[in-house]
């Protein structure tokens, strides 16, 4: 593995960073592109894209702390703020993926955006930031999988010198497939929030069987935390999706109706 990759004594360059802020980049460019298409201010994605990684870091590392070192920060606070190896370790990508929609509800309310809309344009970019980033993962070492004898299994020197499953690469491919799809699906959608629901639909049963063949440093049961909040977003999804669904159909025919109106009914 390459968790540092350019070091020049008085500067590291972490891989895990780098990827971060490549995907950072190529996600302001492709939703950039598509706000343009949609007559939407082109500035909006970077001062969007500032919210979500500030807010999704910092619940990355609050979701993180909670799940898997919660003695640590009660007998220490200060715990919260101790990031190592470049800021790499000691986050949780859910706890992340929460805050950072929280605050897109936010922003999007104060701004008088149509929230359903926008979901759906990032969405996409979302996820390809994600794929993006597990490569750092990979580089850096860590997330890494169980051990295997499968013809799949890579040493993570480390960790020790066992076989086991390159989950981040698992990861990122599954979702570079997934991003395509999603820009398959936008293009068309039936209504808005389709796409998003989707995405969180289909996230979560990816994320339920990888952790199959991650390690996890808590089980409750046979269940890894990752798993659980799978399980409750997946049900969320649906919910939305349905939900979205027909809130369109009603607007949809109340609006058909008021068409077929005689022209003094509108009155």
């Amino acid at each position: 593995m390459h968790p540092v990759l350019i070091d020049l004594g008085f500067i590291k360059i972490y891989s895990w960073g780098f990827m971060l802020a490549l995907a950072v980049i190529i996600g302001i460019i492709g939703f950039g592109r598509r706000l343009e298409k949609e007559n939407f201010p082109k500035d909006l994605a970077f001062n969007l894209a500032l919210w979500l990684i500030v807010s999704g870091v910092i619940g990355a590392r609050v979701g993180y702390v909670i799940v898997y070192r919660w003695s640590e920060f009660i007998a220490d606070p200060l715990y919260l703020f101790r990031l190592t190896d470049g800021g790499l370790s000691g986050l949780m990508w859910y706890g992340g993926f929460i805050a950072a929609s929280i605050t897109f509800l936010i922003y999007a309310h104060v701004k008088n955006l149509p929230i359903w809309k926008l979901a759906d344009m990032i969405s996409p970019f979302f996820i390809l930031g994600y794929a993006i980033v597990r490569i750092g993962c990979f580089l850096a070492g860590c997330c890494y999988g169980k051990v295997t004898t499968s013809f799949l299994g890579m040493v993570f020197p480390l960790v020790d010198n066992q076989l086991r499953y390159p989950t981040q690469l698992m990861s990122s491919g599954i979702n570079f497939i997934f991003f395509f799809f999603l820009l398959f699906l936008y293009s068309r959608r039936h209504f808005d929030g389709q796409v998003f629901s989707v995405t969180v639909m289909i996230y979560s049963i990816y994320r339920f069987f990888i952790e199959f063949f991650r390690v996890s440093e808590v089980l409750y049961g046979i269940f890894s935390p990752g798993q659980i909040i799978s399980m409750i977003l997946f049900v969320g999804g649906i919910l939305l999706y349905f939900y979205l669904a027909h809130l369109n159909r009603n607007q949809y025919q109340t609006k058909h109706i008021s068409y077929l109106r005689k022209p003094w009914e509108h009155q």
